[in-house]
């Protein structure tokens, strides 16, 4: 049984950081193809926002880029997401995803990833 479990959410300050921990139970994350983490903002769709793959190469939303790093530990099972210099347009609820053999092509669509945590609230104050 795969679980994945967000945590790191919070409320903070425009300027501040948080750093969002994903941890995943009956599979190691070094076998996944791809873990991303998606944002969704209310009344709007699920959006992509940074993934590493198996091989630890990542990506980035344009709007995060320089400011949101993924990592991953492997003896901790762990993704990260470090946020820093955050905005009041990065509030959402965000979501960690995993999945066994997603293409490239697909890393950056909500629906090619089969495991979903629950999420955690983001929520940054002007």
């Amino acid at each position: 049984q795969v679980q994945l479990v967000e945590s790191g959410g919070g409320l903070v300050q425009a300027g501040g950081s948080l750093r969002l921990s994903c941890a995943a139970s009956g599979r190691t994350f070094s076998t996944y193809a791809m873990v991303g983490w998606f944002r969704q903002a209310p009344g709007k769709e699920r959006q992509f926002v940074a993934a590493i793959s198996r091989s630890g190469n990542t990506g980035y939303l344009g709007s995060v880029k320089g400011r949101f790093t993924i990592s991953r530990d492997n003896a901790k099972n762990t993704v990260y997401l470090q946020m820093n210099s955050l905005k009041p347009e990065d509030t959402a609820v965000y979501y960690c995803a995993a999945d066994l053999s997603i293409s490239l092509s697909r890393a950056t669509t909500w629906d090619g990833y089969a495991y979903w945590g629950q999420g955690t609230q983001v929520t940054v104050s002007s």
